[in-house]
């Protein structure tokens, strides 16, 4: 029997890892990988229309599967298209492998053609990055790439000269490790004493939580009626806590709304549970104490009273038998009522006049999704103004998931999340909401979609107009400038590349298009043509920012959060007890 080769011994160790598709774009360096994959079986080439968009799918496969997955780029412009998606990856923490194929390896330094150094290029969007520079290193080095993402979870990046996959391999394949069991972080039993003692001392406590209370739902209502605690939210936390919650004060932050801001700056002791918001303006920077099963990330964002190493479900399981139950509701109770007012002061936004209302207001066909899309879809969402309409419409309810560049921020990311999300799972409904910003920077990957006849829904808020810019021009008393572009027929587009798909341009038309599309087999898309003005401010924001709205005159700006987030404000409501 032949001895195989690298690539063919290369293909064989992500097969027992269970991977089951590869995306990137074929060609040049890495052609004798694409050849093993073609002649074994059990894993497929996904070709994309660029690399970046390959890293996005992966990324998105990985955060619905909580499995290991696979992209790949060619030497010099293959490496670095997938640098964007590999960020976003990172700091999604999903478990990505990148083969970043390199040019022949004796020609490494001299100025070769396409040459770049991967090992510099991928230093900061990646966990691990290592350099395949002879066929003795495998296949120790990819089980060790391999266990980098996994374990980080995150990046890891191998590189591998086109010349060195297609010699004989070195070592035999052999077989993997059996996969470790994810480990869970025991806090230090002094911290666990000392937060219970603080939450027990403080008359007003809030919660604020992150992607981390994900698997800790019950720990955290358990805390939040024990110390009769508000709950407020990160839009990554928002899928994990807001369901099924009695508590709920919305979210602090950009795209904030509701009562978060007042529960965390009233509180005498906020509660950081799992995350690691970013925008520490918004924190109290006082008076907080932070869990986190990740060590690094205390303290990072603003002062603490405590901070404790752990996970939050375990940690809040050992603090809750050390707890004095609260009697007083008087802070949570207020809390809930201006959260509700919050909301209802606003909710004619998007209510009032909607059927006759043009250009269409794009909070409706917003709501309008949340109540048509299936109970387990996942939503992926451009970065822009689709962030808002999700953080302020779609409904979690603890089987949908929303993905989207949250911690990055990239542009173009809705569409390839959606068809990572699609080949990880095929059954599911897929949604994508595309900003017609977002959706022209990787376009070409509406032929990824029709070529593997996904089931993705591409819901086009077309306003032709970076919105999310505008706002920011708003806020610093700009005149909105290079903002708008001329209109683009994206259903045109679509159809062109064989994807049925709808322009709605009138209001009354909007709910019979979402159904019908919702509700057809393989990929579709509907395109809705939004006004423009239709902004959003922040829950809170400061009285230079009001002034510079002022200045920016001529637009009109919506604040607040409404959907079926308001039914649930009122719910909560009937839950406080009357005097």
């Amino acid at each position: 029997m032949a001895t195989p080769k690298i690539a063919d011994q290369f293909i064989s160790v992500l097969r027992q890892e269970g991977v089951e598709r590869i995306y990137g774009v074929v060609g040049d360096s890495l052609n004798p990988l694409v050849d093993a994959v073609r002649r074994t079986d059990g894993i497929d080439w996904v070709h994309v229309r660029n690399e970046e968009a390959g890293a996005f799918a992966a990324a998105a496969e990985a955060q619905i599967t909580g499995r290991l997955a696979v992209c790949a780029g060619s030497c010099g412009p293959g490496n670095t298209h997938l640098v964007q998606g590999l960020y976003d990856a990172q700091r999604s923490a999903a478990p990505v492998l990148a083969i970043a194929s390199h040019i022949p390896a004796g020609q490494i330094g001299t100025g070769y053609f396409q040459e770049t150094h991967p090992e510099k290029l991928f230093a900061d969007a990646a966990d691990s990055c290592e350099l395949v520079s002879q066929p003795e290193q495998m296949p120790r080095i990819l089980r060790i790439a391999v266990q980098h993402a996994i374990a980080t979870p995150g990046v890891s990046v191998l590189v591998l000269p086109g010349d060195i996959a297609d010699r004989p391999a070195a070592h035999p394949t052999g077989r993997p490790s059996p996969p470790a069991a994810p480990g869970v972080v025991h806090p230090d039993e002094t911290a666990v004493r000392t937060l219970a003692e603080a939450l027990n001392e403080a008359d007003k406590v809030a919660l604020f939580c992150g992607a981390g209370v994900r698997d800790s739902h019950t720990e955290v209502m358990r805390l939040a009626e024990a110390v009769k605690a508000p709950v407020g939210h990160t839009l990554r936390g928002k899928e994990w806590i807001q369901y099924d919650n009695p508590y709920d004060v919305g979210m602090i932050g950009l795209l904030g709304y509701g009562a978060c801001h007042e529960a965390l700056h009233e509180a005498d002791l906020t509660l950081m549970l799992g995350t690691d918001f970013p925008y520490d303006a918004f924190l109290p920077q006082a008076h907080t104490i932070q869990v986190d099963r990740d060590a690094r990330k205390l303290g990072k964002r603003t002062p603490l009273e405590l901070a404790v190493h752990g996970d939050v479900g375990v940690t809040l399981r050992a603090v809750l038998p050390l707890l004095d139950a609260k009697r007083d509701r008087r802070f949570l109770d207020d809390m809930l009522r201006k959260h509700e007012r919050a909301l209802t002061k606003v909710v004619g936004a998007y209510t009032r006049n909607v059927e006759s209302h043009l250009p269409i207001h794009p909070e409706y066909p917003a709501s309008l999704l949340d109540q048509l899309a299936a109970d387990d879809a996942v939503f992926t969402v451009d970065t822009g103004m689709n962030n808002v309409w999700a953080a302020r419409y779609l409904s979690p309810n603890g089987r949908r998931r929303v993905i989207g560049s949250f911690s990055h921020g990239t542009m173009a990311n809705a569409l390839p999340h959606a068809i990572g999300a699609a080949f990880a799972d095929p059954g599911r409904q897929i949604v994508s909401l595309s900003g017609d910003g977002g959706l022209s920077m990787l376009l070409g990957e509406l032929i990824t979609v029709r070529q593997h006849d996904l089931n993705i829904k591409t819901v086009v808020f077309n306003n032709s107009s970076l919105g999310m810019v505008k706002l920011e021009m708003m806020v610093d008393g700009l005149p909105s400038y290079q903002t708008d572009h001329p209109p683009v027929d994206y259903t045109s587009i679509a159809r062109g590349v064989g994807i049925p798909a709808v322009r709605v341009e009138r209001p009354d038309a909007v709910r019979d298009a979402l159904s019908e599309t919702l509700d057809r087999p393989g990929p579709a898309l509907v395109e809705l043509i939004t006004d423009p003005n239709a902004l959003s401010i922040p829950s809170r924001i400061t009285a230079d920012q009001v002034r510079g709205f002022a200045l920016s005159a001529g637009r009109t700006v919506l604040e607040g959060g409404v959907g079926t987030m308001l039914e649930m404000a009122r719910s909560n409501l009937r839950n406080i007890p009357r005097p």
